[in-house]
C-alpha cells in the first residue's frame, strides 16, 4: 500500500507542479546532463534542475549512470518511484535481517516482521526523511546488505559486486571492503575493489572531462556539500566543526580519534556474527564519514531489528526493552529538527544542546562504551 501511495502521490505531484524530491531532482538532473554532453560539475547547478531544487551534482560521475532510469520520467513521478523502491527494499532489509539472526524470539517470523517494521520504522527520521527528500541510502544499504549476508553468506561468486557498485554511487560504502576483509572474504573484498575501479574506468571511457573534474576538483569542494558544520552533520567531524567555529583542520582531529575507535570496532568485526559485525561497519562508516547527514542514519533499521531479536520470547523486562526503546525514541524523535541551526548558529549553542544535537552519533559511542565496560 505505502509504494503504491509513493507512486500515486508522485503522478499527482506532477499533474499539479508540486515540489516533491529535491535530492531526487539533482540526481535525475544528473542523469540528463550527461546524455545531452552538459558538465556535471564545471556549475554549481545543472540546467535540467528545477527551480525548487538548485543544488550542486556532488556525486562521482559514475553515479550519473545509475540514475538514467530516472530521466526516463518527470522529475516528481521519478520522486515517487524512488520512493516506493526504498520502501520496498526497507521491507526486505528487514527480512534479510531478520533471518540473519537464527537464535530470535518465536514471534519473529521474517515476513511477518519485515510487513509491520516496515510500516512502524518509516516514523524515524532518517527513514521518512530518505523518502521525502528522494534520497538513496535505502537503495544503497539495501545493496550492501544484501551483499554481505546472502549473495556473499552464500559462496556466491557475485560476493562484493553489489558493495562495489554501491561505492560508485556514492563514496562511503568504500568501508564495507574493509569489512570483507576482516571477515577474510577475499575474493568478495578483491570483486567490490574491482567493480568499482571498472565503473570509473567506463565512466572515464564515456565521460572524461566529468571525471577528471570530480577526482581532481569536485571530490575536494567543500562548498559542493554546502555547510557541513549544520546541525544535520552527524559526524564526528560535523561535531568538531561545532565546537571549533569551522576550523579547516577538523579532519586532523577527527583521524586519530578514528584510528583509536578502528581498532576496537575490527576486533568486534572479526568475533561478532554478520549481522552485529555489519552493523558496527556502519555505524563506524557514519562516524568517521567527513559527512553523515541525519537521513544517512538509516541503519537504525538494522540495528532496532537486531535489538528486538535479543529480546526473550516473553515478558521481557524493562531493562531488556530500554535499548530497543532508547534508538527508537532517538531517531523517531525529529530532535535534530527542532535544534537551533543554520546561519552558523550553531557555534552558539550550549552545553545541553551540544549534547542534544549529537543524539544520533552518540547512539554507537554509547553503545561501544557499554560493549567495553561488559568486556572488562
Amino acid at each position: 500500500m505505502v509504494p503504491l501511495i509513493c507512486v500515486v502521490a508522485g503522478v499527482v505531484g506532477w499533474l499539479l507542479g508540486w515540489h516533491l524530491g529535491v535530492d531526487n531532482a539533482v540526481y535525475r538532473s544528473g542523469a540528463l546532463a550527461m546524455l545531452q554532453g552538459e558538465p556535471l560539475y564545471d556549475r554549481m547547478y545543472l540546467s535540467a534542475e528545477p527551480s525548487w531544487a538548485r543544488l550542486p551534482f556532488t556525486y562521482p560521475p559514475t553515479a550519473a549512470l545509475f540514475f538514467v532510469p530516472l530521466a526516463l520520467v518527470p522529475t516528481q513521478v521519478a520522486w515517487g518511484i524512488l520512493g516506493a523502491v526504498s520502501v520496498l527494499l526497507l521491507g526486505y532489509v528487514i527480512k534479510v535481517c531478520v533471518e540473519a539472526v537464527p537464535e530470535r524470539p518465536q514471534w519473529m517470523d521474517p515476513v511477518r516482521t519485515a510487513v509491520v517494521l516496515g510500516v512502524v520504522l518509516l516514523g524515524l527520521e532518517p527513514v521518512w526523511r530518505t523518502v521525502f527528500l528522494g534520497q538513496i541510502n535505502i537503495v544503497l544499504m539495501a545493496m550492501v546488505v544484501v551483499d554481505v549476508l546472502v549473495v556473499g553468506a552464500r559462496g556466491s561468486r557475485f560476493g562484493g559486486v553489489l558493495i562495489g557498485a554501491a561505492a560508485a554511487v556514492k563514496l562511503t560504502p568504500l568501508v564495507f571492503v574493509g569489512h570483507l576483509l576482516l571477515k577474510k572474504r577475499w575474493a568478495d573484498a578483491g570483486r567490490a575493489v574491482v567493480t568499482f575501479v571498472l565503473l570509473q574506468g567506463l565512466v572515464f571511457l564515456l565521460i572524461r572531462h566529468d571525471f577528471t573534474q570530480f577526482w581532481w576538483h569536485a571530490v575536494q569542494d567543500p562548498q559542493r556539500i554546502g555547510p557541513i558544520y549544520w546541525a544535520g552533520n552527524q559526524s564526528l567531524n560535523g561535531l568538531v566543526l561545532r565546537l571549533t567555529d569551522n576550523a579547516d583542520w577538523s579532519m586532523k582531529v577527527v583521524a586519530p580519534i578514528a584510528l583509536l575507535i578502528a581498532v576496537p570496532c575490527a576486533l568486534w568485526i572479526r568475533r561478532l556474527s554478520p549481522l552485529p559485525a555489519l552493523l558496527v561497519t556502519a555505524f563506524f562508516g557514519l562516524l568517521v564519514s567527513p559527512v553523515s547527514w541525519s537521513h544517512h542514519w538509516v541503519w537504525a533499521v538494522p540495528l532496532v531489528v537486531y535489538l528486538l531479536s535479543r529480546l526473550p520470547d516473553r515478558n521481557p523486562s524493562r531493562a531488556q526493552l530500554a535499548p530497543t526503546v532508547a534508538v527508537v525514541l532517538v531517531f523517531a524523535s525529529c530532535v535534530l529538527l527542532a535544534m537551533r541551526n543554520g546561519k552558523a548558529v550553531e557555534f552558539d549553542w550550549t552545553v545541553v544542546e551540544y549534547l542534544i544535537g549529537s543524539a544520533y552519533l552518540l547512539v554507537p559511542v554509547v553503545a561501544g562504551g557499554i560493549l567495553l565496560a561488559r568486556r572488562r
